[in-house]
């Protein structure tokens, strides 16, 4: 056997090996068909491909030698150059991909059967079997050992051959022998070679084998025996097929034991049953399914099955860190063996090393299984340099580290060698924090100084040292956490655990004088001090300086109250001005309005926004205060029941009975018991001829219609918004869907149906506005961009969920995009690939999505806690009106002067410069403009 395994390779490795090396032969002999003499070498066009892949080749070198964790680039390389037949070059590609992430099942196979071909004495098959040694330890997969277990009967002709075969067997049985679908090849090929062996030990016919070759036999057979019952006492399927071979093999009737063993193993295959047909009709990578087969095997509590189901789903989704995340805390949790936890620790950082929870774990892992400093110092430096995407990740990790240092110091010792590392590394991590996490993320991610509080609170607990302490929580309070009174008071808790009076009293006071946000409580901590640690005088000191405090900060707000209110009053008088100047405009000219006018004038002074827009309902105003009360009283007029008013002005009676009769539009009394079953349609074009008719064919497909109340003018005209009421609840929820779809060419918004008077903070914003890490936000597209061209260019990064244009309220394309990845690691590999490439000639930027506060929402939040009393001002949709018109261009608005900002979405917001050399123009002053005219 293990001579014609040697026989095939040998034929196969003539060429570059197996059926490589013969299709390249055969292609040889066609090219020489023709009568040219043979070697007149290759043509040009061969030539030419030669040369593009060697430039390919260099290229991907040189990008791995830049990122090296770019996986995408090291697995083309390795395609390319096993396409050339480069085979040094292909295994040092192989091996160093193997050092930075555990290879996928294929990729595996095409190294071991590579390097099979070639593998010619005993030390190349030792590399061989070092090498699927590797790869078993990077997944548990059925056809790897499979392929090991047989790859080893080729060597059962050396001394002690069989026992290692036997041997590869067992510890595959262990792996996968549990595999509902796969397992039963490692037990029939295992049958198999020990029927093999049985061949070879039967006596000839017509002789009579010794005593010693009987032995022999016996002792293989009940070897062979003993494969089948443990076979059939293992839950896999097609059990049928593997019992009925066993009864003809078997000369004896099957045992009743083996067969209560087999009904059993059936019995739970009709439970595993339905977990396995779902994996089987799922398509890749079946996260879903594989979830609710590790709840059921989790429940069921067998651990070599849920360590096998782990694997099984990690196997195709190998890039989910929760998915790692949760096999490894069962891990730790359950069973604790050191080399089966920290592999599984090791992979998992390996496939997801952005992922700060799992550096973590590993961290903890190896502390817990008493693994030698030196390979957790290591582990951690290779966290640093895994490429986290938020600052904050780094603060983690550094955390976890310095814990680690903290539990290896004997604190009863004055000073030791653990303890001047553990404060070296503190020095570090403060400055890694502010050089290098700073400069990529302009923040250092620990605004708080939690790494300097357990600084400080290691000095002053366990080494005595309250002067370090107190000197860690001054530079903390320079660092701008000097206002918030949260800071002081854990300064003050630590001084009165390891301090003294007299600092604690100091610390106090000037907390008092310092906070900003809750001066009252720091205040009150201050009398309670005092009231039972502080002298007479010590006691009226606290008093006056709390009562003063308190009534400058009362006075602040109460000059901040009044000034808000002035303005409050200053803009109604604005509005009311307005209203009056309209009215009489109305009342001597009434004009007719064309249809697509408004919408026009809407589009053009549209203020873009970057996340899209809300859908505004009648009761909040469009366009902030630029739609006087005269306007609104026309959409309640034919809304009547939403508001129950039905008013209008002379005036406007008077411009009706000029202009050409119109249809009288019902009116149709709003009932507000039916809002759940109504949803508020907007965004509709004007220009649409039967708003109801067509309306109802968009939403016939959602359910049963009882109404559209479309929305008019008192002249007769669509007003672009309607409302769609259903018989029941499910159709207006199935509605809602139906938001952003394009009707006559513009996006319409379908929201659920809220009176926004009651209900003043409702906001219909169906996208996330917080970081996912799954999701890139592109920028810098082509208008004339399409969604499947856009899908052409990121799906070779991984499988896109989701694309996302964005648009205008006209439907017209912003140069925006979101697009969805199925996980984060395909979104940081597309943000690696394509930021900053070219696009249809447009410079693209692509980074993770990160949207950025909504406006006007900082300043709403600091001004509600400082003057609830004072009356909010209510803004429309895009804050304040149109008729307040700025000259300063709108560009120049939105240019931030305070300096670089935190990045969002990718984009640092920093300051522009001055279009001129001279800077901002001065104001000028009537006199200025006096001189000015009087030179004309």
């Amino acid at each position: 056997m293990a001579a014609a395994e040697h026989g095939e390779k040998d034929r196969e490795t003539q060429g570059l090996g197996g059926e490589e090396g013969e299709e390249e032969m055969e292609s040889e002999e066609e090219e020489r068909g023709d009568g040219s003499p043979e070697g007149t070498g290759q043509s040009s066009s061969d030539e030419e491909d030669e040369k593009e892949n060697e430039a390919e080749i260099q290229r991907l070198e040189e990008q791995l030698s830049i990122n090296a964790f770019d996986y995408n680039c090291h697995v083309d390389l390795i395609k390319l150059l096993r396409q050339e037949g480069e085979l040094d070059r292909l295994r040092r590609a192989r091996q160093k991909m193997s050092e930075l992430f555990p290879l996928t099942e294929e990729i595996w196979l095409d190294w071991l059967k590579d390097e099979m071909k070639i593998a010619e004495d005993d030390s190349s098959r030792e590399a061989v079997y070092e090498l699927f040694e590797k790869a078993v330890k990077d997944y548990i997969c059925p056809e790897i050992w499979l392929e090991y277990a047989q790859y080893s009967i080729g060597g059962m002709g050396e001394e002690g051959g069989i026992a290692k075969v036997r041997s590869i067997f067992e510890r595959a049985l262990t792996a996968v022998g549990l595999h509902m679908t796969k397992g039963s090849t490692i037990w029939d090929a295992y049958r198999e070679f020990e029927n093999a062996i049985l061949g070879t030990i039967q006596p000839l016919p017509g002789t009579i084998p010794s005593a010693e070759q009987q032995q022999m036999l016996n002792t293989q057979l009940e070897r062979i025996h003993t494969l089948f019952k443990r076979q059939l006492s293992v839950s896999l399927l097609d059990m049928g097929s593997t019992y009925a071979e066993y009864e003809e093999w078997s000369e004896e009737p099957i045992s009743e034991n083996v067969n209560q063993t087999y009904k059993k193993a059936i019995q739970q295959v009709e439970k595993y049953k339905p977990y396995e047909e779902a994996l089987l009709a799922a398509e890749t990578p079946k996260l879903a399914e594989y979830q609710a087969y590790i709840d059921f095997e989790m429940k069921e509590g067998d651990p070599a099955r849920i360590q096998l189901i782990f694997e099984r789903a990690l196997a195709e989704n190998c890039l989910v860190p929760d998915l790692w995340a949760r096999y490894t805390q069962y891990l730790d949790r359950r069973l604790k063996m050191k080399e089966l936890v920290l592999g599984a620790h090791d992979r998992a950082v390996r496939n997801c090393p952005w992922t700060v929870g799992l550096w973590k774990s590993y961290i903890l892992a190896l502390e817990r299984h008493c693994v030698d400093h030196g390979t957790i110092t290591e582990t951690f430096e290779k966290a640093l340099n895994a490429g986290f995407i938020q600052a904050t990740d780094y603060v983690e990790i550094w955390q976890s580290y310095l814990d680690y240092l903290r539990r290896r110091v004997d604190f009863t010792k004055d000073s030791s060698k653990e303890l001047e590392e553990l404060r070296a590394a503190f020095v570090r991590a403060l400055d890694y924090l502010k050089q290098e996490v700073e400069e990529r993320f302009s923040e250092s991610g620990d605004p708080s100084c939690s790494i300097m509080q357990n600084w400080a609170r290691i000095e002053a607990r366990h080494c005595n040292n309250m002067q370090k302490a107190r000197e860690l929580w001054d530079s903390i309070m320079t660092k701008g956490n000097s206002k918030f009174a949260n800071m002081w008071l854990e300064y003050y808790n630590l001084e009165r655990a390891h301090g003294d009076i007299q600092h604690c009293r100091k610390a106090l006071h000037r907390a008092v004088q310092c906070t900003v946000d809750y001066p009252e409580h720091v205040c009150d901590v201050l009398l309670s001090l005092e009231r039972i640690e502080g002298s007479l005088e010590e006691w009226d000191a606290a008093v006056l300086k709390t009562e003063t405090r308190l009534s400058r900060v009362n006075e602040q707000r109460a000059k901040a109250a009044e000034k808000q209110a002035i303005l409050a009053r200053q803009e109604e008088e604005k509005a009311e001005q307005r209203k009056k100047s309209r009215a009489e405009k109305k009342a001597k000219k009434p004009k007719k309005a064309k249809t697509g006018d408004k919408r026009k004038a809407e589009d053009e002074d549209e203020d873009d926004e970057e996340w899209g827009e809300e859908a505004e309902q009648p009761s909040k105003k469009h366009r902030g205060e630029e739609q006087s009360e005269d306007v609104e009283a026309e959409e309640m007029e034919t809304e009547t029941g939403l508001f129950g008013r039905s008013t209008s002005s002379t005036g406007q009676s008077e411009s009706k009975q000029k202009l050409p009769a119109t249809k009288e539009q019902p009116k149709i009394f709003h009932n507000p018991n039916k809002d759940n079953i109504t949803v508020f349609v907007s965004n509709l074009p004007y220009s649409l001829s039967d708003p109801e008719q067509q309306l109802r064919n968009v939403f016939s497909g959602c359910g049963d219609i009882s109404q559209v109340r479309v929305v008019f003018t008192n002249k007769g005209t669509f007003r672009g918004y309607c409302y769609v009421e259903f018989t029941e609840e499910k159709s207006a929820l199935d509605a809602l869907k139906m938001d952003r779809h394009e009707l006559n060419g513009r996006p319409m918004y379908v929201s659920p149906c809220v009176d926004k008077n009651k209900n003043p903070n409702f906001k219909v914003f169906k996208y996330s506005t917080a970081l996912e890490k799954h999701k890139l936000f592109v920028s810098g597209l082509p208008f004339t961009c399409t969604k499947e061209e856009l899908e052409e260019v990121f799906k070779e990064h991984g499988t896109i969920k989701e694309i996302r244009l964005v648009t205008n309220r006209a439907g017209k394309p912003k140069g925006l995009a979101y697009v969805e990845y199925e996980n984060e690691a395909q979104a940081s590999q597309a943000v690696i690939k394509l930021d900053g490439t070219n696009f249809k000639d447009h410079t693209i930027q692509v980074a993770i999505s990160n949207p950025p506060l909504r406006r006007q929402q900082d300043s709403q939040e600091a001004s509600r806690s400082a003057m609830s009393m004072v009356p909010r001002q209510a803004y429309g949709a895009r804050g304040k009106g149109r008729t307040q018109v700025a000259l300063l261009p709108r560009s120049l608005h939105r240019q931030n002067t305070t300096g670089t900002t935190k990045t969002e979405n990718g984009t640092p917001q920093t300051p522009e410069a001055s279009s001129g050399a001279e800077g901002e123009p001065r104001k000028m002053s009537n006199a200025d403009f006096a001189r000015m005219l009087l030179r004309k």
